[in-house]
């Protein structure tokens, strides 16, 4: 069993930014990734454009340069990449955590390969792992996915997708460039406010001119192996269908915070407590990085604006270590 300083799960950008911070101050660390290097980010769609700009979605300092000012996946993969290799961060990707337990002093950590015991416990996992699930019948059918990849798949295919954020309007708009009949279904009465400037009026367009099909203040009420079934204002309605892109926004693993013992708002938010200025939670010892703070409110914390967690929780290990 290895000791360390600290332990880090999740090797996204804010994991990594808590290492290379950790690293910097002379602390012993690891970081445990249960796939690639920031594995969410290889998740993402392949045609992704980010909203932030290239210089806030540094770490450390360290320029990011990309084509344009709003990078895409693949520079940011490329960027993230390096700042592990050239920095040598320990880092063990492709090893999940499987449990976290409570020692009477600190934590042990135990992995899909090893285990480890520390003083300090960083979570960084994000919320990218678990989808909302919309929790009707047929959801469970191969034809439904939670996730977006590559808008080619789609392509002479009849797909409906589920939802008005970015993610689901980001797919609509690429799966008809690729030729798909696309019909999207909203829950509210207009596409999300929060869509991308850039992109909002693109969408709201292609509505218009009939060119994307939508139904707003609808919702799904069954998925058939090649059909929908859809309720909306003026009653249910069948349609066919091919493929159903269900993105409807996703959170955090809560049962993995509660096994920890953080505690959680008991309203819809589901707010992890922790201390705003170093980022530690009610258990001695566990800090939150990341937009994992966030809850079920996803859209409060970016890498952008999570970034600085690093900091703050290293001079906050580094304080109760050197009273």
């Amino acid at each position: 069993m290895q000791n360390f300083d600290v332990v880090v799960i999740g090797g996204g950008p804010i994991g990594i930014a808590c290492g290379l911070e950790a690293q910097k101050k002379g602390l012993s660390y690891v970081i445990l990734e249960k796939g690639p290097i920031v594995n969410s980010l290889f998740n993402y769609p392949v045609n992704m454009q980010f909203f932030s700009s290239s210089e806030k979605l540094e770490i450390d300092g360290i320029p990011f340069i990309s084509k344009e000012a709003k990078p895409k996946r693949d520079e940011a993969l490329e960027y993230y990449r390096r700042i592990v290799t050239s920095n040598n961060l320990n880092i063990h990707l492709f090893e999940k955590v499987e449990s976290v337990t409570q020692e009477k002093k600190g934590f042990k950590v135990t992995s899909s390969k090893t285990s480890y015991t520390t003083d300090n416990l960083i979570v960084a996992t994000g919320f990218y792992d678990l989808p909302n699930t919309i929790n009707v019948p047929g959801e469970d059918l191969p034809k439904v996915s939670h996730y977006y990849n590559d808008p080619h798949f789609y392509a002479s295919q009849k797909l409906a997708v589920i939802g008005a954020s970015n993610s689901a309007i980001d797919a609509a708009l690429e799966c008809y460039r690729k030729g798909a009949e696309v019909t999207l279904i909203i829950r509210g009465p207009e596409v999300g406010q929060r869509v991308k400037y850039w992109v909002r009026p693109d969408i709201i367009n292609r509505i218009k001119e009939g060119s994307i099909n939508a139904h707003f203040n609808a919702e799904v009420k069954e998925i058939k192996e090649r059909e929908l079934t859809i309720n909306t204002p003026e009653g249910e309605l069948a349609l066919e269908n091919d493929f159903v892109l269900a993105l409807t926004g996703y959170k955090p693993n809560f049962a993995f915070l509660a096994q920890l013992g953080v505690q959680l708002s008991d309203d819809e938010k589901r707010l992890p407590q922790y201390n705003p200025d170093t980022m530690e939670t009610n258990v001695k010892g566990l800090y939150l990085a990341g937009v994992i703070c966030g809850g079920m409110e996803t859209h409060k914390w970016f890498i952008e604006n999570s970034r600085i967690h690093a900091k703050m929780i290293i001079e906050d290990i580094l304080t109760h270590s050197n009273p």
